[in-house]
């Protein structure tokens, strides 16, 4: 059971995020991804609820919600998709020819 919130301030940490949803239910864990690069905060982050209806609550009381000068976008978190590989062979310029 996991939430994605999105339009997240750079600012926000996990205890501040956690300390919202858990007005509407038990919060199991919060992330908040970053870049790799920059290690600043993406603007966006998941956060695990104990049951469907804490969920349920949070995301009709959240989304849309004005929060740290920023309009929430909360809903249920949709699967990673798997966007394949990149380390294989694709008949491309790794080939060397003995001649």
């Amino acid at each position: 059971m996991s939430v994605y919130v999105g339009n997240l301030s750079y600012e926000v940490t996990q205890d501040t995020l956690n300390a919202v949803f858990a007005e509407y239910g038990s919060v199991k864990r919060v992330q908040l991804p970053t870049n790799r690069e920059t290690g600043q905060l993406r603007g966006f982050g998941f956060v695990e609820m104990g049951t469907d209806e804490e969920e349920t609550a949070a995301i009709e009381a959240l989304d849309g919600a004005e929060w740290m000068g920023r309009s929430l976008k909360v809903n249920k978190a949709k699967p990673r998709e798997d966007k394949g590989s990149f380390g294989g062979n694709r008949g491309g310029g790794n080939f060397r020819s003995r001649y």
